[in-house]
């Protein structure tokens, strides 16, 4: 487990543009060392705010967009161009407007796809697909992603992996279905925690004072399953990027006064 590191920014949206930019460089130097790169998008206000930032930034031609494997950590099981689907909104902000290989954007399935409205149908299909993309130096059955972005719920979800339900505790399987969610829609496919802890860097956002209670029990030692957000964590790197109003009730001793 990798000690969380914080950058609080002064409001959202230069949170969003500094993540931004940090994530260009990552990928332009994954890319320049190993040909590739991939990332783990998220949806929500903050993810979707992270790749508008990204689509207005004029660095992001420095990436080799072709060369670049997309996947998500999480997803509604609506139909295919549903526009609460992560994968949808994510065309919409950035995807659309960069020349990226199809083959490389990994969609999660959508519930009118090959498995219907088979959710855990769905899940396997997922995984299996992680499987084939992950290598002998991965050590597993997921790809060890370069950077894998997860937004904070007020509850402390990340991902789909909602407090107390059965998805937080799943210690195997990279990918599950999970029915009953507290946030609509109720039927959605999510990534495990073992899952995200394959990433080698966690980047946790969080925005607003609606997160300012999250971000508290999540890095005051909480406990995964009943704070999800303590749970996600990256083999090399788990990065906190806050505004200052989800940063509020944090002691400052936990980020150094220089952050920007």
């Amino acid at each position: 487990m990798t000690t969380p590191q914080l950058v609080v920014h002064h409001d959202k949206e230069l949170m969003a543009q500094a993540a931004a930019a940090r994530l260009i460089t990552k990928v332009v130097d994954a890319q320049a060392s190993r040909g590739y790169a991939s990332v783990v998008l998220t949806g929500g206000r903050n993810g979707n705010g992270l790749l508008a930032a990204l689509a207005a930034a004029p660095a992001r031609d420095a990436i080799d967009w072709g060369r670049l494997d997309l996947w998500w950590g999480d997803e509604r099981f609506l139909p295919e161009g549903d526009a609460e689907r992560n994968v949808t909104q994510a065309r919409e902000a950035l995807l659309d407007s960069v020349p990226l290989d199809p083959k490389r954007v990994h969609a999660m399935p959508a519930s009118d796809g090959p498995w219907g409205t088979d959710v855990d149908a769905a899940a396997s299909a997922y995984a299996e697909e992680l499987a084939r993309a992950a290598g002998p130096e991965n050590h597993g059955s997921a790809p060890t992603f370069d950077v894998l972005m997860l937004g904070v719920g007020p509850d402390t979800h990340v991902a789909s992996l909602f407090p107390e339900l059965p998805a937080v505790r799943e210690t195997e399987r990279t990918v599950v279905g999970v029915r009953g969610a507290p946030k609509p829609p109720p039927t959605r496919v999510t990534l495990t925690l073992p899952a995200i802890r394959a990433a080698r860097e966690v980047w946790l956002l969080a925005a607003g004072e609606d997160k300012a209670r999250a971000a508290a029990i999540a890095l005051s030692g909480a406990g995964e399953i009943q704070a999800p957000a303590a749970g996600a964590y990256g083999r090399s790197r788990t990065l906190w990027l806050l505004d200052a109003a989800a940063a509020s009730q944090l002691p400052r001793s936990l980020y150094p006064p220089a952050s920007p």
